[in-house]
């Protein structure tokens, strides 16, 4: 059984800088916030072939709840839908493709821009739940954990 249209894709890569939040008008007259960001991609095997993603997340998105995290260099997961984006190539006047994502929700691995160099990853940050008394971040460190 195929699904005819079904565009959803994970792409996980590192912020190339602070998302920026626009306010953009609707064709129904109304207006909405959008965070535009973009999201560097290196392939493992030859780090020399890379490519960017630009991300829109909408102010309706569950990605929005997490934007608050999303600081230049932090390593992310990205699940949503991606359009080509046509263009005639300024050094070789050939024709190329970008790519856009319209971003519905965000999983976090490493944040950059918190308190520590690293910051916490999105397992420490559950770890910090009620009824634990140590994180992630404490036991990286090697600091004591400090209990309830």
């Amino acid at each position: 059984m195929s699904s005819v249209g079904l565009n959803k894709w994970i792409v996980s890569g590192n912020l190339a800088a602070d998302a920026e939040i626009k306010t953009v008008d609707l064709r129904n007259g109304e207006k909405a916030k959008v965070a535009k960001a973009t999201l560097y991609i290196r392939k493992t095997r030859n780090r020399d072939d890379s490519f960017t993603v630009s991300l829109n997340i909408w102010e309706s998105s569950a990605a929005w709840r997490k934007l608050s995290f999303l600081k230049k260099g932090s390593l992310i997961i990205c699940t949503g839908s991606v359009e080509p984006t046509p263009y005639i190539s300024n050094s070789d006047n050939k024709p190329r493709a970008g790519l856009e994502m319209s971003v519905l929700d965000i999983d976090l691995d490493i944040v950059r821009g918190l308190d520590d160099e690293e910051g916490p990853s999105e397992d420490s940050a559950s770890a910090s739940e009620p009824g634990t008394t140590e994180t992630t971040t404490q036991k990286r460190k090697g600091k004591t954990p400090v209990t309830a």
